[in-house]
């Protein structure tokens, strides 16, 4: 929100420059969250190709005999090399006329369907048929300031700063503020570029990272992104919206806010060539329908509200070969209303995910007042030989106060397989604490 007090003084600016480029000549190749590259080497006059692919291999030191890695949306498998996301596609342009899509397949395809409930609210199956869509819009672009851009589809979120794509993250396992705000939006967007220096971006979306509709009110919300110099960034997403099945007067407000600064910059340094950090804090609650925001009420219900914050701090090494992070934050969630679910579904939509037999046997708590907080910490450690590829190494911990992470018993049955029958008295083995390593290979061109 802060970043509204610069927009007025930014539009006034004068742009003496001829050319229509946003951002133009601002080194955008150390963000967090953002493309490391300094060109694409399959771009053309009219397409412009990309590839990504994402493989990994985590070891969680529970070591659960299901090999299951629940609260995650950047894992799926302990013990395994997985293939996270595979994409291709690219981004169109011809006459004004433009459009992007980008396919994608490997576990992030069901990983991340799983946490939208919209399409339980009428028929023909939304999570497949999206499944393997990772951003499809098209749009037109307007010939005005430096461009305004109108796109209609599905596109990727900012909010929680870390992109969809791990190649463009300096973290693997993101913190709680990333993993638990959206990854895609569905719906319309305006990127007005003002100046040189100014991004202002409305959305009307279907809603919270769902492909339908909980309700019949639209989620609105928008981004303002200000890039004074090369050195500092700084971002706002907005939300509002009603985000919460069979509750169509249960109001949802959110406030994403980043602060990204490069303290130091020696490209061709055999030592440490370039230092940064990234800032993000959210802010954010429900009113309605039996919650009441910040405060409890014993008319109008218990308090439901998201509080979180992540730092992570890096250094690159050896003409930026190398490159060292570490970092964290923490979260505070009451009512759960966007803790992922790590044994499946929540009332009021019984069954809404059901991958193995146990999802919806032993739901996840997030009736009002039940109470969620974490925090977690992680280092990594990378090597870029080149702009296209990342191999890195990351240990991760992460804690809440209430059992949350899988332990050794798994969550699927006491075997690990769902072929098992459940016993009566079985239930997902949960731990409060978990500690992991991940192994990943990051590659886009």
């Amino acid at each position: 929100m802060v970043l509204m007090l610069y927009s007025t003084l930014a539009i006034s600016q004068s742009d003496t420059t001829e050319s229509k480029i946003p951002f133009e000549g601002l080194d955008q190749t150390w963000y967090n969250g953002g493309d490391r590259r300094d060109s694409s080497v399959l771009k053309g006059k009219y397409f412009t190709a990309g590839v990504f692919l994402d493989v990994n291999y985590t070891h969680s030191f529970a070591n659960p005999i299901d090999n299951t890695v629940v609260g995650s949306t950047a894992l799926s498998r302990n013990n395994e090399m997985q293939v996270e996301l595979g994409a291709i596609g690219g981004e169109f342009e011809y006459n004004n006329a433009r459009g992007k899509l980008m396919l994608q397949v490997g576990a992030n395809s069901t990983v991340i369907p799983r946490d939208d409930g919209s399409p339980y609210r009428g028929q023909y199956q939304l999570p497949n048929a999206y499944r393997f869509i990772a951003e499809a819009y098209g749009g037109y672009h307007f010939d005005k300031w430096r461009g305004i851009n109108v796109d209609v589809g599905m596109f990727v979120s900012y909010i929680g700063l870390n992109s969809y794509y791990q190649a463009e993250n300096w973290e693997y396992q993101a913190s709680y503020t990333s993993d638990n705000t959206p990854w895609f939006f569905n719906g319309v967007r305006i990127q007005i570029f003002p100046t040189k220096h100014l991004k202002i971006e409305p959305w009307l979306i279907n809603g919270w990272q769902s492909y339908g509709k909980f309700n019949s009110m639209p989620g609105i919300g928008g981004n303002i992104t200000w890039i004074p110099s090369d050195n500092v960034k700084l971002l706002t997403n907005d939300y509002f919206g009603t985000d919460t099945p069979m509750s169509a007067n249960r109001k949802r407000f959110h406030s994403d806010n980043s602060f990204l600064m490069r303290l130091y910059d020696s490209p061709h340094s055999k030592g440490i060539s370039k230092q940064a950090f990234s800032l993000t804090v959210d802010v954010g609650f429900e009113k309605g329908d039996g919650v009441n925001g910040f405060t409890s009420d014993p008319v109008k219900g218990p308090a439901q509200y998201f509080l979180s914050g992540m730092f992570y701090h890096r250094l690159w090494f050896n003409h930026n070969h190398f490159a060292w992070t570490i970092g964290g934050g923490v979260i505070n969630n009451p009512g759960r209303y966007l803790v992922l679910y790590p044994t499946g579904d929540a009332s009021p939509l019984p069954n809404v995910n059901n991958p193995t037999q146990t999802e919806g046997t032993h739901p996840f708590d997030t009736s009002p007042g039940s109470q969620f907080k974490g925090w977690d910490c992680s280092t990594n450690f990378d090597w870029m030989p080149n702009q296209s590829i990342t191999w890195r190494i990351e240990y991760v911990h992460r804690h809440t106060n209430v059992p949350y992470f899988a332990g050794h018993g798994g969550v699927t049955s006491p075997s690990g397989w769902t072929t098992t029958p459940l016993p009566a008295n079985w239930a997902p083995d949960l731990v409060n604490s978990e500690d992991r390593v991940i192994f990943a290979m990051l590659f886009r061109i």
